[in-house]
């Protein structure tokens, strides 16, 4: 686990909300692609909060080796949430535990649809137990004290609506921070993300709520918040495809490749995340005949010839 703790200052998740103008801008955890230089990436955009990739509490907390691989952070990177993956209470307030001095908060993830972690007790599973929910906030509230340290809960939607927002007031009861809503039930893929449900639980709870699913652009960001009343959002895919889209970018701009490909380096990032990265930064600007090469790069070197040649990004 590299991990730097200096003291420094930078807003905590729960003073971006005390804003209530602000639409709070979020990098959602994505597996293998939210790691610490794309945090410190985004962040430069108009990003005000990054979460760290989902981790298995159980072999955070039992595993030295674990906690070295699946997490990594430095001074800068912060703001920042850290989501785990949990069955039972005990795992993620033992997590929590070891990873507050390092980190602003923990995210329960309650939403992760892929059916090895619904076997295991994992992701969106939770939201059909609410109470198991309740403890998990309540032990983990209570073992980390620090009453500036956050714990969220990110879930999908159940089919009854009224037990998605029932599942929502238990966990604010217990304690909750705030919940991140993706809009759809976890058997649904690509339908449209279900706004009125979005907005019914924001109605219902008084604790922040943040919108995800299908955020795209800034302005769909201002959309959503229009429509829903939430306090935040968070974005997936679209983070992937342009990481400077809090900024208001419309496609991903050549500096923002370039402080990618810097920061990334700086701090290490092995060559498959370094280049999938830029495979989805750069989809919409290269033709397909230039993304078939360039997605073919097989090295650091080879990637740093092609952006030298064609973008004159020399590093």
């Amino acid at each position: 686990m590299d991990i730097v703790n200096e003291s420094r200052s930078w807003m905590k998740p729960l003073e971006l909300f005390e804003d209530k103008e602000k639409n709070v801008k979020m990098c959602a955890p994505m597996v293998r692609y939210s790691k610490l230089a794309f945090r410190m990436l985004v962040r430069k955009y108009g990003c005000d909060l990054a979460f760290t990739p989902m981790i298995i509490s159980e072999s955070f907390v039992r595993s030295v080796k674990a906690r070295d691989s699946e997490f990594t952070t430095c001074k800068d990177d912060r703001p920042l949430v850290v989501q785990f993956a949990a069955s039972n209470a005990q795992d993620l307030a033992d997590a929590a535990e070891i990873i507050a001095p390092y980190a602003d908060g923990v995210d329960l993830n309650c939403g992760c649809p892929q059916r090895w972690a619904m076997q295991e007790g994992y992701g969106a599973c939770l939201i059909k137990k609410p109470e198991l929910v309740k403890d998990m906030v309540t032990q983990t509230r209570s073992r980390v004290t620090q009453s500036d340290f956050s714990v969220s809960v990110k879930i999908r939607l159940r089919e009854n609506e009224r037990e998605t927002v029932e599942l929502c007031q238990r966990a604010e009861k217990a304690g909750a921070s705030w919940i991140t809503v993706h809009g759809r039930t976890p058997s649904q893929r690509t339908q449209p993300v279900n706004i009125e449900a979005i907005k019914l639980i924001k109605e219902n709870v008084n604790i922040p709520v943040v919108a995800n699913g299908d955020i795209k652009s800034l302005e769909d960001s201002h959309m959503i918040r229009e429509r829903t009343g939430v306090d935040g959002v968070m974005a997936a895919r679209g983070m992937l495809e342009n990481p400077a889209m809090f900024a208001g970018y419309e496609t991903t701009p050549v500096n923002c490749i370039k402080d990618w490909i810097e920061l990334s380096l700086s701090v290490g990032t092995p060559f498959q995340c370094f280049h999938n990265h830029l495979i989805y930064m750069m989809e919409k600007a290269l033709p397909r005949s230039e993304r078939r090469i360039f997605n073919s790069l097989c090295s650091t070197t080879a990637v740093l010839d092609y952006m030298n040649h064609n973008y004159n990004i020399s590093i």
